[in-house]
């Protein structure tokens, strides 16, 4: 039977730790303050730029639109961001679940015992239930923790959306820049085969030496030989884009190819002749006409923001790795008080002898009642724990700075890369235009011999050189225009108020697993102001 002052005393002692509630113990984060950024940029609030955090548009090109979308609909990496925030969102739900009765146990057995009297029979069914009161909020703080880390895999699903996109951007361009030196290296071939054949002429009525004649070739043949490299090269960045998009080369390839397929072929176009001479066009309608490469509209004074550069998703990443090391430090504080928990059983227990009718004297137990352990000879063990936490909340405080100074880094790399990049384009495209000038002039001194052959196989090397180049530092320019918004972090913003699961897969997981309203459209709809309400 339940004594009832035993009972008065548990219900008093729980309405007493309900009222009161609990005291956290431990720091109470309120955010980092003072990142390591230069004052210069704290000045520019405009954190919501359009043109970073759809930047890609700013390409004006419909195909490295289309790849971007398919690739955040299709990527695996974005997938797999995805589930892990579905298994934060569960982490969470275990922590939010030790601040109820942790122990609810309903147990029963059944034995039969042999004795010199007899057999008895025992038989029994019991309810127990434990709770530990959050006295000193130890389970508070793991549910802060808990949800720091929710926020961090939400952070860490934004941040693979921005490496992804940024990478099927650079290996766009890297497609489109190989293309554009492998129709800088067939007309080149042109020119060259051209001007082999003049030389063989010129070998033929003994106006030259063989010599001649083979260094011509032997320049024809060099340059045939570059063009399977650039052709792998052209492959690899298809096939990395197949894989960021989670498809096939073959469907990849469909999507690249332009309208005008035959990319080569019209290489005779830009090559005409003088009184029976070879010569190359000159001026904008020249070799250097090719526009594959996309030109990125980028102000190369940009003004950084302060605030944007913190939003940056592995950054925030970080700071919600400081919040939940800092929310654990109390959570081992706990330890180091007393826990207080309540206590019950509800139990039917009868013993007969085998055969008789259960016995209905006193079977019902009713046990209930306060309780409480106090950890006082840890022998410095539970101390330890909470200094070891509180080293890794500083780390996490260190490694913090660390992310912030590494994005300035690279802002300033990429700004800089870009800037630099299109100046050396600017020269670049002067060189050209000057080979090609002084080739024209050089076949015809030669055809006149006025100049060596060396002459002008000085000219052609360069032409072909210099093209090469060309294109090479057009890509290079785009490519850090992408760096340069990858290190501001845009292009995450694309997936807010979108599912972080596909319909098929969370169907799936559905069908296999009781996920009960976690998997919702509603409930794994990515917030849209999710930086700037944490």
């Amino acid at each position: 039977m339940m004594k009832r002052p035993l009972y008065k005393s548990g219900l008093s002692l729980l309405t007493l730790f309900l009222l009161s509630g609990c005291a956290k113990l431990g720091p109470d984060f309120g955010g980092i303050s003072n990142p390591p950024i230069p004052e210069k940029w704290k000045e520019n609030k405009n954190h919501k730029d359009p043109s970073v955090t759809r930047w890609w548009e700013t390409f004006n090109d419909p195909t490295l639109n289309t790849l971007v979308h398919k690739a955040y609909a299709q990527n695996l990496d974005i997938k797999s961001a995805g589930l892990r925030i579905a298994q934060a969102r569960a982490a969470l739900g275990i922590s939010q679940g030790l601040a109820f009765p942790q122990v609810q146990t309903v147990s029963g057995q059944a034995s039969s015992t042999r004795t010199g009297l007899g057999d008895v029979a025992a038989a029994g069914v019991n309810f127990d239930m434990g709770w530990e009161m959050d006295i000193w909020g130890k389970y508070a703080r793991g549910i802060e923790s808990s949800e720091a880390q929710l926020y961090a895999s939400v952070a860490s699903y934004d941040n693979i959306m921005v490496s992804v996109i940024a990478e099927v951007a650079r290996n766009y361009i890297n497609y489109r820049t190989a293309q554009e030196r492998l129709i800088y290296a067939h007309r080149n071939v042109v020119i060259q085969e051209r001007v082999t054949k003049m030389t063989e002429i010129q070998y033929n009525s003994g106006n030259v030496s063989e010599l001649d004649m083979q260094q011509a070739r032997t320049q024809l043949y060099n340059t045939r030989t570059s063009i399977p490299a650039i052709e792998l090269t052209r492959i690899k960045a298809r096939n990395a884009l197949a894989l960021l998009l989670g498809s096939d080369a073959a469907h990849v390839e469909k999507i690249l190819r332009k309208k005008n397929a035959n990319l080569y072929s019209n290489s005779n176009r830009f090559i005409g002749q003088n009184k029976g001479i070879i010569q190359v066009k000159e001026g904008k309608n020249g070799l250097t006409n090719v526009n594959l490469v996309p030109k990125p509209k980028l102000n190369p004074y940009y003004k950084i923001d302060a605030n944007l550069l913190t939003r940056r998703p592995d950054i925030k990443v970080a700071e919600y790795k400081v919040h939940s090391d800092s929310a654990l430090i109390g959570a081992k504080m706990a330890d180091l008080y007393p826990s207080f928990s309540l206590f019950g059983n509800i139990g039917y227990n009868t013993n007969n002898q085998t055969g008789s009718w259960l016995s209905g004297t006193n079977p019902l137990g009713i046990t209930v009642g306060p309780s409480f352990s106090w950890n006082i000879f840890n022998y410095g063990r539970i101390k330890n724990q909470i200094r070891l936490q509180d080293a890794k909340f500083e780390e996490s405080l260190v490694n913090y700075n660390k992310s912030v100074l590494s994005a300035m880094a690279e802002v300033s790399n990429a700004l800089n890369g870009y800037v630099l990049s299109r100046k050396q384009q600017e020269e670049n495209q002067k060189a050209v235009e000057a080979t090609i000038r002084a080739f024209n002039i050089s076949v015809i001194q030669y055809n006149d011999g006025l100049v060596n052959y060396q002459r002008l196989l000085t000219t052609v090397e360069k032409l072909t050189s210099t093209q090469d180049r060309f294109a090479s530092i057009k890509g290079n320019v785009a490519t850090n225009a992408i760096a340069l918004y990858k290190a501001l972090g845009g292009g995450w913003q694309m997936s807010r108020g979108k599912s972080y699961i596909s319909r098929e897969m969370a169907e799936k997981m559905k069908k296999r697993t009781d996920w009960n309203k976690y998997l919702d459209p509603a409930m794994t709809r990515l917030p849209k102001g999710f930086y700037d309400d944490k």
